[in-house]
């Protein structure tokens, strides 16, 4: 009698548990019927260009059948285009992708809405979390480039204190710190980790700054610098055959971590929801693992590429605070005159 109860009772915990998520998936499934439905999903981003991205997006579409209409700018150029269509009430945008300095900041402005729920939220991995607006979908890691022509690998830094070895004074080309983009990355991340003394001391040795990324790693790739930071993970996939190399230092990569949300009154919210729910996926993620972006979902960085495994799974150190980063780039321009 009481063994019967006790099965009563385990067989009713069961089908309770069981409810939740069916109902979630019965709740999911009309989510991805009414995306159809909507037939499309403008997508707002300032990842100008990079092929990893086109290929995520072409995937959702063949996947759905549902049209994804490209916005592709320069962050301060997408906030902007985001700030006047609120303004004006011509909601055109569905989701917008972005750092996570800036979405946190254009929550706060609220231009952006509840996303709902996003079911692939669980399979994020520390230290990535979603919040009911942003959710996160890659990082961008930094390292160090290398000539290695000019390196000998004896010599190659294994520690972002060795940037401040004497034989690098003038030989260094930086991001500038001074200004948004990946040199205030890496100067707020290391400020953070190292202290202002770091700074003080890497200023000495009189790194030339410049913006044009680009043409900054050809411009190692020459010879001309036998440094440059920070150097993006999956900007150094593309220079195969030069005589280049990434370096990853011990301590860690600086990161910008890329976040997707729901524009306030999106026209398309259920294809908006599904788009974000792809980013999630092992597909999407697999896609940016290989093109040498850090995955932020569970199950992807062990099964990608041999080759691109270092980068996928890299130790990362630090990224910058909204809070604080206005500050941290007046320090920048004090250390670096």
């Amino acid at each position: 009698m009481l063994l019967t109860r006790r099965l009563i009772l385990a067989a009713g915990l069961t089908l309770a548990l069981a409810l939740p998520a069916s109902a979630q998936d019965a709740d999911w499934t009309k989510v991805v019927e009414a995306a159809k439905k909507e037939g499309k999903v403008s997508l707002y981003t300032s990842v100008l260009g990079g092929p990893f991205h086109i290929a995520v997006t072409k995937a959702f579409e063949k996947k759905y059948g549902i049209a994804v209409e490209l916005l592709d700018v320069r962050a301060s150029e997408l906030r902007e285009r985001v700030r006047t269509e609120q303004a004006t009430g011509r909601f055109l945008g569905d989701v917008t992708q972005n750092g996570q300095a800036t979405l946190t900041r254009q929550e706060q402005e609220g231009v952006l809405q509840p996303h709902g729920g996003i079911p692939n939220i669980e399979n994020l991995v520390p230290p990535h979390a979603a919040t009911d607006v942003r959710v996160p979908s890659y990082v961008l890691g930094y390292g160090i480039l290398i000539n290695t022509n000019l390196v000998k690998p004896a010599d190659e830094p294994k520690s972002w204190m060795d940037l401040l070895d004497p034989r690098y004074k003038g030989k260094i080309i930086s991001d500038d710190m001074r200004a948004l983009g990946g040199g205030q990355i890496f100067f707020t991340a290391t400020y953070d980790a190292f202290g202002k003394e770091f700074h003080d001391k890497l200023a000495t040795q009189e790194p030339v700054f410049s913006r044009d990324v680009g043409n900054d790693e050809r411009r190692v790739a020459r010879g001309e610098f036998p440094l440059r930071i920070p150097q993006l993970f999956s900007n150094s996939t593309l220079l195969k055959g030069l005589p280049v190399k990434l370096v990853i230092p011990v301590e860690g990569a600086p990161y910008i971590r890329f976040d997707l949300a729901v524009l306030k009154n999106a026209p398309h919210p259920n294809a908006a929801r599904l788009l974000i729910e792809y980013y999630l996926s092992p597909e999407a993620q697999a896609i940016y693992a290989d093109a040498g972006l850090i995955p932020v979902v569970k199950g992807i960085a062990e099964k990608a590429n041999p080759d691109i495994r270092p980068l996928a799974s890299a130790k990362l150190l630090g990224t910058s605070d909204p809070n604080t980063q206005d500050a941290m780039l007046d320090l920048a321009k004090q250390i670096y005159k």
